[in-house]
């Protein structure tokens, strides 16, 4: 048996995947919570909505719906940074929002 042959059974990865799914919620939540509150101390309007599809035609459509002030995103991670990579397109990002994009830079 090697390493990873434990996920061959469909039944265990089924399992595994509803436990990173939980893991990856709880992360989630955590960090809505803390935008949340630092929105209401600073009295900002925050809204989530969770989409299915491409990224960059998701952000317009919420954006066109919504019509905030300020679309925000954050830059892609540098080469070899953790985390997991951006599939936002920027072209389709830049030609469809009708409201101002601020890309803020990765932290170094």
């Amino acid at each position: 048996m090697m390493g990873d042959d434990w996920l061959n059974n469909a039944s265990t990865r089924d399992v595994y995947a509803r436990h990173v799914e939980r893991q990856l919620e709880r992360e989630i939540e955590a960090e809505v919570a803390r935008v949340r509150a630092d929105a209401a101390a600073r009295g900002l309007r925050y809204a989530r909505q969770i989409v299915l599809g491409r990224p960059a035609e998701c952000l317009v459509d919420c954006a066109s719906r919504l019509r905030p002030d300020l679309v925000v995103i954050g830059s892609p991670r540098p080469p070899r940074a953790k985390g997991l990579r951006s599939r936002m397109d920027p072209d389709t990002l830049l030609r469809g929002l009708v409201v101002p994009l601020l890309v803020v830079p990765y932290p170094r």
